[in-house]
């Protein structure tokens, strides 16, 4: 790590995101803590940073004098967020910087920036002055009074918002009610589970391999986290001043995606992988994206194959739908089954690479397919789509276990 009397930028940690159980030094010893890293993830945001900083070092200056730390994440704004940050460095020496070149997204930089922090609670504030900085000493003290997770909440008492629109209250209302219905025993335990401003103790997250999706991170901590006593504090969601909001309907689709992966490994099927050892929710997600490519490879063999289209040979229909078919799967499985790997790993040859490996993998489960297919059809049951069925689930367990190894290799991420 870098010394905070230096404004050189630290260096942004790499591997999966889980935070130790103590701060690291640059040569790998345990050093000296303090009581708060605060992480101000941040991407534009040239118009509120100085400001941001300067109101937040003063109340944590009045608060914590001296026993605290700001880590600006900035993921290499084009408006040079981050240089301004590194430039506040010598009139704010408990200030640093991370520049983020190689990953995007926002709970990923906050993990990120907890890596790198020395705190003994990590905390996670916005940068753009939504959420209130005086609600900050209320969290903190809920902590020192014993609780292993703060969270600033819109919906206790005290807590509101300023000025949304009836479409949007009723967007975050009804994402925390699916969330109730899907993942109850998370969900339940707070009043706002999409709050973006918290403070949790480290030794509650420490060990555990965190895989957020999209921006909420506070599900991944209490999902997967060591979280005992919960405390909360109410706040008033403020409106953008400066720069410009970054609120869109992806954010709600990610949230979605976040609740059933949670689902699945915390469930039953979670306690199920890991008694066999197989990741079976992985494994789930890659027969759905299948079963997807079932319709694909079915419609194009329809197409190419039947008396009553083009009439092609049944060998060259077969070859042409499985190569559409492994396009569709591609994607889909790059964007959600392995997520967590692609998400670390964006740049187009990174993907152009995996893309390769996967067509190569599924062309060789297209030979086996094609074989069982005509093994089938012309010996066992004379129906093309039931024979062809088959062949698929034989070709998915044969692509799903060797791209598993070789494709995505999620424990090595470089």
């Amino acid at each position: 790590m870098k010394t905070n009397s230096s404004n050189s930028l630290l260096t942004v940690p790499t591997g999966p995101l889980k935070i130790s159980e103590l701060p690291l030094n640059d040569v790998g010893t345990s050093g000296e803590s303090i009581e708060l890293s605060l992480v101000i993830p941040t991407y534009k945001e040239r118009d509120n940073i100085k400001n941001v900083v300067s109101i937040l070092s003063q109340l944590l200056d009045e608060c914590i004098p001296g026993n605290y730390e700001l880590i600006v994440v900035d993921d290499d704004s084009p408006d040079q967020t981050w240089e301004i940050a590194q430039s506040l460095i010598p009139e704010y020496p408990l200030l640093r910087v991370m520049r983020r070149q190689q990953e995007r997204g926002l709970s990923s930089a906050v993990i990120r920036g907890w890596q790198a922090a020395t705190g003994n609670v990590l905390g996670v504030i916005d940068g753009d002055l939504q959420h209130p900085p005086e609600v900050l000493t209320q969290l903190l003290r809920s902590v020192e009074q014993g609780a292993d997770l703060a969270v600033a909440s819109r919906h206790v008492e005290g807590g509101g918002v300023s000025s949304w629109s009836v479409a949007r209250r009723f967007l975050s209302r009804g994402a925390q009610l699916l969330g109730l219905v899907i993942l109850p025993g998370v969900l339940g335990r707070v009043s706002d589970p999409m709050s973006g401003y918290f403070m949790v103790r480290r030794s509650a997250i420490a060990n555990a391999t965190l895989n957020p999706v999209g921006y909420k991170i506070l599900l991944e901590v209490i999902g997967r986290g060591n979280v005992d006593q919960v405390a909360e504090v109410g706040y008033v969601f403020r409106e953008r001043t400066e720069g410009e909001s970054k609120v869109t309907w992806k954010q709600y689709i990610d949230y979605i995606h976040h609740l059933v992966r949670l689902r699945l490994s915390t469930g039953r099927v979670g306690r199920l992988s890991k008694k066999v050892n197989f990741p079976v929710s992985r494994f789930l997600r890659f027969g759905l994206v299948g079963f997807s490519g079932v319709f694909v490879d079915m419609a194009i063999l329809y197409l190419l194959s039947d008396p009553t289209t083009l009439a092609w040979p049944l060998t060259r229909s077969k070859i042409v739908a499985g190569e559409i078919a492994i396009l569709n799967n591609f994607f889909w499985n790059d964007a959600w089954t392995f997520a967590d790997v692609s998400a670390r790993q964006q740049e187009w040859h990174q993907r152009l690479k995996r893309f390769l490996k996967f067509n190569a993998i599924c062309l060789a489960g297209l030979v086996l397919n094609v074989l069982i297919l005509n093994l089938v059809f012309n010996f066992i049951i004379h129906n093309r789509y039931i024979a062809n069925f088959i062949a698929i689930a034989v070709a998915t367990i044969w692509n799903f276990w060797i791209n598993l190894k070789l494709s995505w290799r999620v424990t090595d991420v470089k």
